[in-house]
């Protein structure tokens, strides 16, 4: 039971993603009069429209990590490469750039993980109450999540990994090439390029668009308002307060402003003086419509040598990953899209029919160490909720449960460095 707020206020969320949309429900349950800005015709259609599907607190080692730089400089000047850095003239993708660099260091990553850890127990405990509480479907499945690794090191390296993460309370564990097959009979036919896995048996799949759909009808049965097709030009700051936000000339005002909107969050937040070190990492993803039940994958799968991940949802097969830091282009890249696609089929030739692959990308909000930022900013009445990167979906419960603690004035249950 989300506990009240002891005084009600009007809260403005600028953003229908999933991690606007929970915000919203967990402040609604607080008591709050809640209204949302979103300016495309329904929840969930930019970077919650087609993820990878996994809600991953195994996935918690970032990006930025002490093996990345090699394998960055490895994967230079191929455009298929699972991390692509397409550098500009832009100040903030170098910045962002360097400030990467300095998360691979070994003591920044472990703290981290630590705190990756810690908000992804919290969140997908969340989320299950939330699940019971109002029995949302979703093509949700709740069969783990197997890693796999094709290089002998870096199977061992995990291994290391997985044993800080059960440190950490995260089932994690080691599996053989025969284990894996076991927990995933599909993997048969990939058996060859396997070194090995780690199983994380908690952690779940579903689909992040009809979740994020289904909780703003919800949310709107309870009260909660949104308007949608609305633009949030600018926000308008007043001394230490935040005055309005300015919608189609005209301003919305609120007691209270959450923003939420991922890859845009900078850009609204630079001219008031908040600066914060998100840059948006393009993704891509490509749905299947199952072909072979019996050799398609149930068991939600992280590809690690090619950064992509594999969900079952229904009667689709869901491929999503890599990174693609070129700005705010949303633009289809189709030899990244072929790439994911002919990976798929040499893993899994029958599970699902290619002449049907929906190919989609969307901008993933990335800071340098996978640590969003939730809490508050220098303005009294404005707070945080985005930088959400690679794992929105598997953070947006605790962190919409978390930010509405703070607005009302309590601590937060998980123990997290919020920004």
């Amino acid at each position: 039971m989300v506990a009240r707020a002891a005084v009600p206020v009007r809260v403005v969320v600028l953003g229908a993603g999933v991690v606007g949309v929970t915000a919203a429900w967990f402040l609604r349950e607080s008591g709050h009069d809640v209204l949302v800005l979103e300016r495309q015709a329904a929840a969930g259609m930019e970077t919650s429209f087609a993820n990878g599907g996994q809600i991953s607190v195994s996935h918690a080692e970032p990006w930025a990590n002490p093996g990345a730089i090699r394998k960055i400089f490895k994967w230079l000047g191929r455009d298929d490469a699972p991390l692509l850095f397409r550098l500009r003239a832009d100040p903030q993708q170098w910045l962002w750039g360097l400030q990467f660099l300095l998360e691979c260091l070994p003591g920044r990553s472990r703290r981290n993980i630590v705190q990756l850890v810690r908000l992804g127990l919290y969140s997908r405990t969340t989320l299950q109450a939330l699940r019971r509480q109002t029995g949302l479907q979703y093509d949700q499945l709740e069969r783990g999540i197997l890693h796999l690794y094709a290089a002998r090191r870096d199977f061992e390296a995990a291994a290391r990994t997985a044993e800080l993460m059960r440190d950490l309370g995260v089932d994690r564990v080691p599996k053989t090439v025969d284990e894996c097959i076991a927990i995933e009979p599909a993997l048969r036919t990939a058996r060859s390029g396997i070194a090995g896995g780690t199983y994380a048996a908690s952690d779940e799949s579903g689909d992040a668009h009809v979740f994020t759909q289904q909780l703003a009808v919800l949310c709107a049965q309870r009260g909660v308002r949104f308007e949608y097709g609305s633009t949030v030009e600018r926000i308008v700051a007043e001394g230490d307060r935040v005055a309005g936000v300015q919608v189609a000339g005209k301003l919305v005002r609120g007691d209270v402003y959450v923003v939420a909107l991922g890859s845009y969050s900078p850009l609204l937040l630079r001219p008031i003086g908040v600066r914060l070190p998100i840059y948006p990492a393009k993704g891509y993803s490509v749905t299947l419509p199952v072909k072979d039940p019996v050799a398609a994958w149930t068991v939600s799968l992280s590809d690690e040598a090619h950064k992509l991940v594999f969900s079952r949802l229904g009667g689709r097969l869901r491929i999503a990953g890599t990174a693609e830091l070129t700005g705010y282009d949303t633009s289809i890249n189709e030899v990244r899209c072929r790439a994911i696609l002919q990976r798929t089929m040499e893993l899994f030739p029958q599970a699902g029919d290619a002449s049907r692959a929906e190919f989609w990308a969307g901008l993933r909000p990335a800071t340098p160490g996978n640590i969003p930022c939730i809490g508050r900013t220098r303005y009294a009445n404005l707070f945080l909720d985005t930088g959400h990167g690679t794992l929105g979906w598997t953070h947006a419960c605790g962190s919409g449960r978390a930010i509405a603690d703070i607005v009302s004035g309590r601590k937060p249950e998980v123990d997290f460095a919020f920004s």
